[in-house]
């Protein structure tokens, strides 16, 4: 009967991406969906209202795809320094509207066209001759 080696437990794929001390990554390391709770991506801060507000990255989530050869990753931001979101002062948002309605006006026909123009025509596309449909 041949001897059986002694094997090494295999390590799974997240083992790779954890490092929470920061040894092998320059940050602290998690993989897909095993960061600490207070630890949020910029998304997660945007839809709870907050920002990172200057803060340094607390750490990142590192993830492999089988369609992307390369790493991909996420950086992580501690909720208990984050700021809420500025809100826009209502000169801003009238600014903003004004530039929206400047793209939406036709320089033909002078009219809000309920759309932005295409870039790629200058006018609306009621003003578009038949020519200038065939050429694009």
């Amino acid at each position: 009967m041949p001897a059986i080696k002694p094997t090494r437990p295999r390590a799974t794929r997240a083992d790779r991406f954890m490092d929470p001390t920061a040894t092998r990554h320059d940050v602290p390391t998690w993989p897909w969906r095993m960061a600490p709770a207070h630890l949020l991506t910029r998304r997660q801060l945007t839809a709870r209202g907050l920002r990172p507000g200057g803060q340094p990255i607390a750490g990142q989530i590192l993830w492999g795809s089988r369609h992307r050869p390369h790493l991909r990753a996420a950086y992580l931001y501690d909720i208990r320094f984050a700021l809420p979101k500025r809100t826009a002062t209502p000169r801003q948002l009238a600014a903003l509207d004004k530039a929206n309605a400047a793209r939406r006006t036709c320089p033909r026909c002078t009219t809000d066209v309920g759309y932005t123009l295409p870039t790629r025509y200058g006018c609306c596309l009621d003003c578009l001759t038949d020519f200038e449909q065939r050429a694009a």
